[in-house]
């Protein structure tokens, strides 16, 4: 049986789930510039025609990465059952068969459970502090026998470390995924850094190094970084 563990609570604070949906595509190389600007307009607009959707955040990668995505698309959900109902959403399947995968060659989905401080602002991913930065996302495919045990104490490890640097790190979140067309990860982790500079800060640092050696390379099959700046124009729900 699989264990999950997310992130280490407070007692100073209410935590409450949600859902964390990471939608990476590896557009085709003749995109044009109003295509991709179609394609994202039309994923992002998705927010205002169902419901569910509490935060959104996109962009183009702003950095290379081994399996040549070029483009992530985050959302957050109160509860699965909101991820469900989109996922079947008629609307968001015209969106994906019309504006997006005429424009892709891959997709890739990664759904997992965390928690964040029960406060409106760090639920719905809003005030200043969310409307800039950049969004990081580290995908992993733990081994099979660091699932029970190795994988949660490795995750819980670089939670707390993301939590020793509020000055860099907005918000993270981390958990199990679920969702059962992507079998090449077992677990996602979700960083809003407050700047790129912010991030190099952060990864370079000798804490991160020492915990990835020591903890998270050894047992990692295979692992999947992506980020993209956040722009401050309609990063907010309206």
């Amino acid at each position: 049986m699989l264990i999950c563990f997310l992130c280490l609570v407070s007692p100073w604070f209410y935590y409450r789930k949600i859902v964390e949906h990471i939608f990476l595509l590896k557009a085709k190389k003749d995109l044009s510039e109003q295509e991709e600007k179609d394609m994202l307009d039309y994923l992002y607009t998705s927010q205002y025609h169902m419901g569910g959707i509490v935060a959104i955040s996109l962009g183009r990668t702003s950095d290379q990465n081994p399996e040549n995505y070029t483009h992530a698309v985050y959302m957050r959900f109160q509860k699965k059952d909101d991820l469900v109902k989109f996922y079947e959403n008629p609307m968001y399947l015209r969106v994906l068969k019309e504006h997006v995968t005429p424009h892709c060659q891959d997709l890739l989905y990664l759904d997992f459970e965390s928690e964040v401080e029960d406060d409106i602002l760090a639920i719905f991913r809003k005030g200043e502090e969310f409307n800039y930065g950049v969004e990081f996302m580290l995908l992993i495919k733990f081994i099979d026998s660091a699932l029970n045990g190795p994988a949660a104490d490795a995750l819980t490890s670089l939670a707390n470390l993301a939590a020793e640097f509020p000055s860099l790190i907005v918000q993270s979140t981390q958990g199990c995924n679920f969702n059962p067309r992507n079998l090449e990860y077992t677990h996602g982790v979700l960083i809003r850094f407050r700047s790129a500079e912010a991030q190099q800060i952060f990864l370079d640092s000798s804490e991160y190094k020492q915990l990835w050696i020591s903890k998270l390379q050894p047992i990692s099959q295979k692992t999947l970084s992506f980020q993209f700046l956040v722009d401050p124009v309609g990063t907010e729900l309206m």
